[in-house]
């Protein structure tokens, strides 16, 4: 076991991560282990939601998640795509180390996969003796590849292996662990089967199946990524009422390629606001399940976004001020695009209605993880545990620095240090390459570039864009 988990320093990150022994921190106070699900939406910015200032879009159960838990303000997630920030969550290590540093698609069906022996999260909590259960979108490996959600530590998994395929909410296929689901009655265009809701509904079977025993649920929902598609249900009804139609009729004006490779949607801003509420309604599902079981004190839920709002397939951020106080939206590190709500609950562990200001990452959820089941052994992380945190206990540690890296677009890195962050654009392209300086102290919407006024920052701060990464061979800025 000691082997597997070092394996996941093989693609060159030896030296780089460093062992976090598990029995440093404070423990929990359960009196058996806690169950664990982490629910991640997809593209949803930190301002869609109300715990974050939303008032047009109602998420009232999410706002009930706030209520009860924790609330996170300077939540990060692993980069500004999918499949890199995805990878930086399940391996504990950020984008400067991690195999999958970008969206890179297989034929016919999935992503480029991590190596064999990669450790996950999910292997973590399945040799702590946990039932384990993927259930949604995995983007981390083509079926049957040595990444395959069955092979990195899921004992059961139902959803999108491929998350390009993950944009059609009628597909006409899932897969079942690893059987392929067809769906016959979405074929020719049809919209029988909503993806959505029945990958739901059997993660919500998995934590009954599991009730009487420790359970991790990974819970990587679509919505409201692109297509804007969903049953044409009340709530559907409620926004095209609520949102006027001529909004939706100048949009369409203004932005007549604003689809893109997605399919026509009718009233693409009330689909939008429909699909968060429908994802509010899942977590209104899964807390309201959790104390008919009687185990709702016994289970952390975490609720997340893989990383900032999209402007594809007839979505406008802009409209719902879906970046928040912030500057930018997916694809970018700027902080709309990469800084995330993230809400933590457990009653009477976690305490309520509480706002932490405290600096985490992705990343820092292996070794928290580790830390709330008691691991013995070592794991390989670029992560911190901020379980005392979490607990409201003392001895917490800092990150002296956070950083990101993006391989599209002239490929960009980025770094949180202190109050201080940088954006360096077009890494790829030396003669065009830019470097921004700003500080979040005074300047959260990053309009302010003073790199020229502080130069010393800028050196200290492109030296650990130098040295806290390794080279890849799939995502090299050089090649771009």
């Amino acid at each position: 076991m000691e082997k597997q988990k070092l394996m996941s320093i093989s693609c060159g990150i030896a030296g780089a991560l460093a062992a976090v022994g598990c029995t440093q921190q404070p423990k929990a106070t359960w009196e058996t282990s806690p169950n664990v699900i982490f629910i991640l939406a997809d593209d949803l910015g930190i301002g869609d939601i109300s715990p974050y200032g939303q008032e047009l879009i109602k998420t009232p159960n999410i706002q009930r998640m706030a209520d009860e838990g924790m609330r996170f303000t300077q939540g990060y997630s692993g980069t500004s795509v999918s499949a890199p920030s995805r990878a930086s969550l399940m391996t504990g290590q950020h984008t400067g180390h991690t195999y999958i540093r970008g969206n890179m698609r297989m034929d016919p069906e999935g992503q480029v996969a991590m190596p064999a022996g990669t450790f996950t999260v999910a292997q973590l909590f399945h040799e702590a003796g946990y039932a384990t259960g993927g259930f949604g979108k995995w983007g981390l490996g083509y079926p049957g590849s040595e990444s395959d959600p069955m092979k990195v530590g899921f004992d059961e998994f139902l959803g999108y292996n491929c998350q390009t395929l993950a944009h059609d909410y009628y597909p006409t296929h899932l897969w079942d662990g690893t059987t392929r689901v067809e769906f016959p009655e979405n074929s020719n265009g049809n919209e029988v089967t909503y993806a959505a809701d029945l990958i739901h509904e059997r993660a919500l079977q998995f934590i009954r199946n599991n009730a009487d025993k420790p359970f991790f649920a990974y819970l990587p929902y679509t919505l409201p990524h692109a297509e804007l598609v969903l049953p044409k249900d009340s709530v559907y009804q409620y926004y095209c009422n609520v949102i006027p139609a001529e909004d939706d009729k100048s949009w369409a004006e203004e932005n007549p390629n604003r689809r893109g490779a997605y399919g026509a949607t009718e009233r693409p801003l009330a689909a939008f606001a429909s699909m968060v509420t429908r994802l509010d309604s899942y977590v209104g599902d899964i807390m309201d399940l959790l104390a008919q079981l009687g185990i709702d004190k016994n289970t952390i839920v975490i609720f997340t976004s893989d990383n900032g709002p999209h402007r594809e397939g007839g979505a406008n951020p802009d409209y719902f001020k879906s970046y928040g106080d912030f500057r930018g939206v997916k694809r970018d590190l700027y902080e709309g695009g990469i800084r995330m709500p993230m809400i933590i609950r457990c009653p009477n562990h976690i305490e309520a209605g509480t706002t932490n200001d405290h600096i985490m990452a992705f990343w820092d959820m292996m070794p928290t993880f580790a830390d709330l089941i008691d691991c013995k052994e070592p794991i390989q992380t670029d992560g911190i545990s901020f379980l005392p945190t979490l607990l409201g206990k003392k001895g917490q540690k800092e990150h002296d620095y956070l950083y990101w890296e993006f391989h599209e677009k002239g490929g960009k890195q980025a770094v949180r240090y202190q109050n201080w962050k940088a954006v360096k654009l077009n890494v790829g392209i030396p003669d065009q390459t830019i470097f921004e300086l700003y500080n979040l102290s005074d300047d959260i919407h990053e309009d302010h570039n003073v790199a020229n006024q502080h130069p010393e920052i800028v050196k200290k701060i492109e030296d650990m864009m130098k040295n806290t990464r390794t080279e890849s061979e799939l995502f090299n800025f050089s090649r771009m």
